[in-house]
This record gives C-alpha cells, sequence and structure tokens, in this order.
C-alpha cells in the first residue's frame, strides 16, 4: 500500500509580517531595524526577476517562481530556503509556522 501522507520537513525560514509602516518605510529607502536585508534588496532588485518586490496601491507586488502575487498588510512575506520570496495569509503562517527560537 503506497503511502499518501507527508509531513513537512522541520526547516527554519525567515518571514516578517507586512505592516502600512513597512511599506512606507521600502517606498523611502527601505533601511529599518524592522525590515530585513533581504527584503530590501528584493524592493530595489530589477521588477521582472524573481524575487523582487514593487510597491502597488496598499499591496505589496512579489515576483515569485509562480507568478506575481500580491501581498497586503497583516499577510507574511517568507523568504525560503532557496532565498525565493512569497507571500503568506497570517492565518495560515500562524497554523504552519511557530517561532524556531
Amino acid at each position: 500500500m503506497q503511502n499518501f501522507q507527508f509531513r513537512k520537513k522541520p526547516i527554519v525560514i525567515e518571514a516578517v509580517q507586512l505592516t502600512e509602516g513597512i511599506m512606507e518605510q521600502l517606498m523611502h529607502g527601505g533601511h529599518s531595524q524592522e525590515i530585513p536585508g533581504w527584503l530590501v534588496k528584493a524592493f530595489f532588485r530589477a521588477p521582472e526577476l524573481p524575487g523582487s518586490v514593487q510597491h502597488a496601491v496598499r499591496v505589496l507586488t512579489i515576483n515569485t517562481l509562480e507568478g506575481r502575487m500580491h501581498a497586503a498588510p497583516g499577510d507574511w512575506i517568507i523568504r525560503g530556503v532557496q532565498g525565493e520570496l512569497y507571500p503568506c495569509k497570517a492565518d495560515i503562517f500562524a497554523a504552519t509556522y511557530e517561532p524556531a527560537a
């Protein structure tokens, strides 16, 4: 009988919860202890490149490997194990992740 159930490997990811303040700071240079360096770099990456982040009206647009996705205040932006960025809704993030330390 084949097993169809799998458990995620215990890995540590980096993530930041998006706020209006973070969006505003990114628009004005992005230097703050609230914002991880990888998000600042993604904001200034060329828009056509995977992992780039652009500001739109009340959301950030993230160019993911699966296409463009949006992150609104309250959502989390996750940096995956290979440096890829993607948004995650707060309720899904809370059900999936817990602090590593």
